[in-house]
């Protein structure tokens, strides 16, 4: 599909849906991301009054990202949509104010200082407006098509 096809498709779905779409990806993306650090931290000791306490706090870690990645979706497709359509115009700008909003509500909050809430949102903004600035994808189409089995023929081996 072609960039045109692409924003056609975009265009029919409401900012609500686009919303629901980037937190429940936020959803996934946290609780593998969470998995993946708890599989780096030392598992505790056993204690008599805590069944299974590496499993409990492993479900914990990947719920606390879960979560936080989950928020963070949100508030950029929201606020992203919010500005797209106040503004009437499809650009970087839009994902900037997204990330920043994103970024200092939800990280900054996390982080309880101004401080944290202005370099999260300002990290955000600047990933966001590079990704859009560059052709809004990160892969690029190279036009080749890969296959899992082989498209060539063999000779006939007798």
């Amino acid at each position: 599909m072609d960039t045109a096809e692409l924003r056609k498709m975009e265009d029919e779905e409401s900012p609500v849906t686009k919303t629901l779409k980037g937190a429940t990806s936020g959803l996934v993306a946290g609780t593998i991301w969470g998995t993946i650090i708890a599989t780096w931290h030392d598992v505790p000791r056993v204690e008599r009054s805590v069944a299974l306490p590496g499993l409990i706090r492993t479900l914990k870690m990947m719920g606390n990202h879960g979560v936080t990645f989950a928020a963070i979706g949100g508030v950029y497709i929201g606020v992203e949509q919010i500005v797209q359509n106040y503004r009437k115009k499809r650009d970087f700008v839009n994902g900037t104010v997204g990330g920043f909003v994103a970024g200092a509500s939800i990280l900054g909050f996390k982080g309880r200082s101004i401080s944290t809430a202005i370099s999260a949102g300002a990290a955000l903004a600047v990933t966001s407006a590079i990704i859009d600035v560059g052709g809004q994808t990160t892969r690029v189409d190279t036009g080749k098509e890969y296959y899992p089995y082989t498209t060539k023929k063999r000779p006939n081996v007798n």
